[in-house]
């Protein structure tokens, strides 16, 4: 087994730190630029299209490139697609912390968006084959998960501190972090061999600028108008490159979208809900952001400590949920999670300038922090429920991929109609400092409306959870299937014992491997 991994005892060494360390740089710039917004945009006078643009890159050519990423790794072997998707990221952090302006900003922060698209779905490959099967294994798992969470809260609290400095140290952090990253990389992991499978590029580029398109004419359309040349066009554009999108995996050998996911309808009802929650996700952050920074006048380390109270909320959440979700159905336990989660963001809509953290702000702080914790663990489980653990790596990415795509589209719409609101009250860009009490009220209102915004889309995402048919005796299984995955099994079917064991797996045979599009023998 020494021959075969080259960590065969504890995780904790340089391998770990290096795969660790780059799931923690690329979940936490995820939100890292949110509580820096008020500064981007005063110091860079970043337009209001621009200002979510800041955001939205970074998600596009992440969820977008995700999938094409995993495969580069499959065909090039993983260690140097890795270290290759840590030279962009680092590159391109430093690029964000020099940017002069709008447009290289925007640039920057979509390689690194890039770059973490290559290195995220090789860097989980490597925990696999660097770490034996067994308690090594588990460690680094344990670990590698760990920085996902903790990078999505930590992102809001050191986007708050480097602040305070300057945002330019946001970025220019993960130079440093990324040298020693990549060093770490050669020294200590081992080359895979490479798999010789075509790749879909065109469906890789086709798909980003489709999203990318429609993307912009919401983003743009609050601005310019709905009826601007520019607008029209570019979402147009993005219309057709979506269904050129289709066309292309609908005929691609290798597909980076097999429509063999989809012909399942509860796990269709996932991806919907998977998309719709992750849009709330990424709304939730930036303008709460905004109102504490804007409307309340909290510093930056104030803006990121106040969401403190809902990472505790959140993680209590996410473990009672993980018991309910194998005794209720997971529609249950989804919906329960969405309509607590409902109940903080209207609380929310209500919120003014006279608002205080105690008890006006911490009290839907937590509330959502506790739905969407609940909501968090059932549908990545629903999304592999039924299946082969072959078929976990490839459902699991498409599922991420949904639910990164989701927070641009999201942000976008989110942006659209607080602006809107905010100028039908008569407000007006500008420094909130410089604002009349009146301009005030209406950049709070702008803001608030955001919230509800977000409340509608989850009742729709909690409309989607209803036409999830999963019992809690699969998702068990899929529980257990996913441990033993991350150890290194595979062959069986994610499923109860019988029928799901001997027959189709969503209505194909288990041995027909939909994902590469060819039939395989199931493993003894």
């Amino acid at each position: 087994m020494s021959d075969r991994y080259p960590v065969t005892g504890r995780a904790l060494g340089p391998a770990i730190v290096a795969l660790g360390g780059m799931q923690l740089m690329m979940t936490l710039d995820g939100t890292v630029a949110a509580l820096a917004l008020p500064r981007l945009e005063a110091e860079l006078g970043l337009s209001e299209a621009g200002r979510a643009w800041v955001l939205s890159a970074y998600a596009l050519a992440f969820g977008g490139l995700m999938l094409l990423g995993g495969r580069l790794g499959d065909t090039f072997g993983r260690k140097r697609v890795f270290l290759a998707g840590v030279g962009v990221f680092t590159v391109a952090s430093l690029a964000c912390g020099l940017a002069v302006g709008e447009l290289t900003l925007v640039t920057a922060r979509a390689f690194q968006g890039a770059g973490a698209a290559i290195a995220a779905p090789t860097a989980l490959a490597l925990v696999a084959t660097t770490f034996a099967p067994g308690p090594a294994r588990n460690q680094a798992v344990a670990i590698f998960a760990a920085m996902t969470g903790i990078g999505s809260v930590a992102g809001l609290i050191v986007g708050g501190a480097l602040t305070e400095l300057s945002w330019r140290w946001i970025f220019l952090i993960n130079v440093p972090v990324g040298v020693l990253i990549a060093v770490l990389a050669v020294a200590s992991l081992r080359e895979t061999l490479p798999e010789r499978r075509p790749l879909d590029v065109p469906g890789a580029i086709v798909g980003t600028l489709a999203i990318t398109g429609v993307t912009f004419a919401i983003t743009e359309g609050a601005t310019r108008g709905w009826v601007d040349p520019t607008v029209i066009v570019v979402g147009a554009i993005g219309v057709l490159l979506f269904v050129a999108f289709l066309t292309i995996e609908r005929r691609a050998e290798f597909p980076l979208l097999p429509f063999s996911l989809f012909t399942n309808r509860s796990r269709v009802a996932v991806f919907v809900a998977i998309l719709l929650a992750g849009a709330v996700m990424f709304i939730l952050a930036p303008y709460v952001a905004f109102f504490v920074q804007n409307v309340l006048a909290f510093s930056p380390l104030q803006s990121g400590l106040a969401f403190i109270p809902f990472a505790g909320a959140f993680g209590v959440a996410a473990f009672l949920s993980s018991k309910a979700v194998v005794r209720f159905p997971a529609r249950y336990v989804i919906g329960v999670g969405i309509l607590i989660t409902i109940m903080g963001l209207l609380y929310g809509t209500q919120l003014g300038v006279d608002a205080q953290y105690v008890p006006d702000l911490v009290v839907p702080i937590i509330v959502i922090g506790f739905g969407v914790g609940f909501v968090v663990v059932p549908l990545p489980l629903c999304a592999i429920a039924g299946v082969r653990e072959s078929e976990i790596g490839p459902l699991t990415a498409v599922a991420t991929v949904f639910q990164t795509l989701g927070g641009p589209l999201g942000l976008a719409a989110a942006g659209a109609l607080a602006t809107a609101r905010t100028r039908s009250l008569g407000g007006a860009p500008g420094h909130p400092q410089d604002m009349t009490p009146p301009q005030l009220e209406a950049l709070s209102a702008g803001y608030t409306s955001a919230l509800g915004f977000c409340a509608i889309v989850a009742a729709v995402a909690g409309i989607a959870a209803l036409f999830i048919r999963f019992t809690p005796q699969q998702i068990a299984f899929a529980q257990e299937a996913q441990s033993h995955a991350d150890s290194g099994v595979d062959g069986a079917v994610v499923g109860p014992a019988g029928p799901v064991d001997a027959g189709p797996v969503d209505g194909r045979s288990v041995g027909e491997d939909h994902q590469f599009g060819r039939r395989r023998d199931l493993d003894p």
